[in-house]
């Protein structure tokens, strides 16, 4: 008798594990599409091609939603790595697109994500700001770059903030210095970019001075310049 309740009960746990097992393929499969259909549509805005980033985000959401909906009544897997990974690009695609538009961030429950994730996401699209910098920093459009650099020290600004345990925020510190050591390459980057269009500015104008018959207005040009540089390494 008692092995006949046991066996019914152990064959209702393979059943509920059977279903488990079955969501869980399904999520990992939806999970890795969700993140390929993000890198895609994040490669279309390095390229520029901004209808069909669009296209891919809004699929992504889609996607997103309908990965998430039949976890709503197994919130162990909704809270698995490759789940949140999925979701972490999907809020990394939407921010880069924010960020590059103007337009409006989404928030956390519009795109059906805990904060911790959304915070993740938010780091991993500001480290794409230094792509975006670096593309104008070799097209020599130095100053366009600047406003990239500053989207980057604001959300560090931001994540310095969120100071808990890392079973709180899933990890968020170590991509908080993630995005801290990016940023202070960029910044690196941009201010010697700076100088060197300063120093082509000197010797442009320098050269049409030369040309023009002025060689003492263009030698003391190059002499504020060099005081310049001087004065801010001092």
């Amino acid at each position: 008798m008692a092995d006949n309740e046991l066996s019914a009960i152990v064959d209702g746990i393979i059943l509920e594990m059977e279903r488990i097992n079955a969501i869980r393929d399904e999520t990992l499969t939806r999970s890795r599409a969700l993140i390929r259909v993000c890198a895609h549509s994040i490669r279309a805005m390095h390229r520029h091609e901004m209808d069909e980033a669009a296209s891919l985000i809004a699929q992504a959401q889609t996607d997103a939603a309908a990965m998430v909906a039949p976890l709503v009544d197994f919130p162990d897997l909704y809270h698995t790595g490759y789940t949140q990974d999925a979701l972490k690009e999907v809020v990394e695609a939407h921010l880069v697109y924010a960020f590059i538009t103007g337009g409006d961030f989404p928030t956390p429950a519009e795109l059906q994500v805990t904060g911790a994730t959304y915070l993740k996401g938010m780091s991993e699209a500001a480290t794409e700001m230094r792509r975006f910098a670096l593309d104008l920093m070799r097209r020599d459009q130095v100053e366009a770059a600047e406003p990239f650099l500053q989207m980057m020290d604001d959300v560090y600004s931001l994540q310095v903030t969120v100071d808990f345990p890392d079973a709180v925020t899933m990890g968020l510190r170590r991509q908080t210095d993630v995005l801290r050591g990016v940023l202070e390459r960029t910044r690196g980057d941009l201010t010697m970019a700076m100088r060197q269009e300063k120093m082509r500015l000197a010797l442009r104008h320098f050269e049409q001075a030369i040309r023009s018959g002025e060689g003492e207005d263009g030698e003391l040009m190059l002499e504020e310049w060099d005081e310049g540089e001087d004065g801010e390494k001092g």
